[in-house]
């Protein structure tokens, strides 16, 4: 059974995955893409979560604050030996239901392009995210995708 708990990124296994995404994001991610690292995964305004089974790690996402009261998804990444297992679906849901319970009343995210990120895409959208404009200090590149997922019903149409 997988379990999802914030994560204070102490544990080796969950610094070792981040790791692994960095590395993904450096090999796959043209210059000038913006991406956090471990210490900045660690400063206010961000929560991260891991997916564990037993004692092994099999995921982890995090939500950044942004100044202007939205959320970002940032460092969404499902360990190799998982991947087919719903962990993102369950990282994602965690991640979402945190951000209306803290009043957030859209979430964004900044993606690629290609087949590395095909699975990430797909999922974001089964959740409702649609394509959007650039935000915070994004710029729009051939590379990059930006989705949205309104979390307030009543919200006033306003797109990014």
């Amino acid at each position: 059974m997988i379990t999802i708990c914030e994560d204070d990124l102490s544990n080796q296994q969950t610094q070792e995955l981040i790791a692994l995404h960095l590395a993904g994001m450096e090999t796959d991610v043209p210059e000038g893409a913006i991406f956090l690292g471990l210490s900045d995964l660690q400063q206010p305004g961000v929560t991260v979560w891991s997916a564990w089974e037993d004692l092994k790690i099999a995921g982890v996402g995090a939500l950044k604050l942004l100044p202007d009261g939205r959320g970002e998804i940032k460092s969404m990444r499902t360990h190799p030996d998982f991947i087919g297992r719903k962990v993102g679906a369950l990282i994602l849901t965690t991640i979402i239901d945190a951000a209306r319970a803290r009043g957030i009343h859209r979430l964004s995210l900044e993606t690629g392009s290609g087949s590395v990120f095909e699975a990430a895409r797909a999922l974001y959208e089964k959740f409702g995210f649609r394509k959007g404009e650039a935000y915070s200090n994004y710029v729009q590149t051939d590379f990059n995708h930006f989705l949205h997922l309104d979390l307030n019903p009543e919200s006033d149409g306003c797109s990014v």
